[in-house]
């Protein structure tokens, strides 16, 4: 489990020695609301099978899981199984790893606990750090794939989401270095849009909020219910607790 997790870290570049180079760029925050949506997380499915699984596994989810969030058997053959012919199969891919390393220079990791492994208490959840990551690539036609990412200068992967978003410039400054008045630093400034994409502004954000939501729910799919479950016990012993009381009156009441 430990190789698996730090394989993840490396492979996107989610340690924190990599954040460290982003200049301490704040995370946007996830819409929650979208974990209790059964249409944000089937539309966040259908995101992640058709832009993230041509290179990306999710090796500890099997498909079959996705009826937990309103899908039939139907539905999840017919619109989201394009790598294997059995339900019951988890999210592989059919990428070599080999050739996968020579193309990217690293294993693309497996995504399925991508969310959760990513949290960090100052800047706050792994689905707030892909939330802005994945909102924030602009083309660099310096870097071997043409994009750059703000939340994670120099990233190997390219824009899987480019046609949704369309293709942006960032926008840099040069100031003064607050803690050394004798050095510059660039300092982000804004993006130019260069190409439209499919999808407007606020489209596109509430597409990319529907697969964080998915990548999230994806880590624990019985998250909600253990919730539901927790608070069914909390419930419980409420009312055990309140029973007890009584009883405990009731018994000592004659007694001097």
């Amino acid at each position: 489990m430990k190789k698996f997790i730090a394989t993840l870290l490396i492979g996107l570049g989610l340690a924190s020695g990599a954040m460290a180079n982003s200049g301490g760029m704040e995370w946007d925050k996830f819409p929650k609301e979208k974990m209790t949506d059964v249409a944000s997380l089937q539309n966040g499915a259908k995101l992640f099978v058709n832009y993230c699984l041509n290179c990306h596994s999710a090796a500890y989810m099997r498909y079959n899981r996705l009826r937990d969030i309103g899908l039939t058997e139907a539905q999840i053959k017919g619109n989201l199984m394009f790598a294997t012919e059995k339900v019951g199969d988890t999210m592989k891919v059919s990428l070599d790893p080999k050739q996968a390393k020579d193309w990217f220079g690293a294993t693309p990791p497996d995504l399925t606990v991508i969310a959760r492994s990513r949290a960090d208490g100052a800047k706050g959840s792994g689905a707030d750090y892909l939330y802005t990551y994945m909102r924030t690539f602009y083309r660099d036609e310096t870097k071997a794939t043409g994009w750059n990412n703000l939340a994670f200068p120099s990233v190997a992967m390219p824009h899987v989401l480019w046609e949704l978003q369309g293709q942006r410039a960032a926008k840099f400054v040069e100031e003064a270095d607050p803690h050394d008045h004798a050095k510059k630093i660039h300092v982000f400034k804004g993006f130019e849009q260069l190409t439209p994409g499919t999808l407007d502004a606020r489209a596109y954000d509430n597409a990319v909020g529907d697969l964080v939501a998915y990548l999230q729910w994806m880590g624990e799919p019985a998250q909600a219910q253990r919730f539901r479950l927790g608070v069914l016990v909390l419930l419980g012993l409420g009312i055990f607790t309140l029973f007890a009381w009584r009883l405990n009156a009731s018994y000592w009441k004659d007694v001097k």
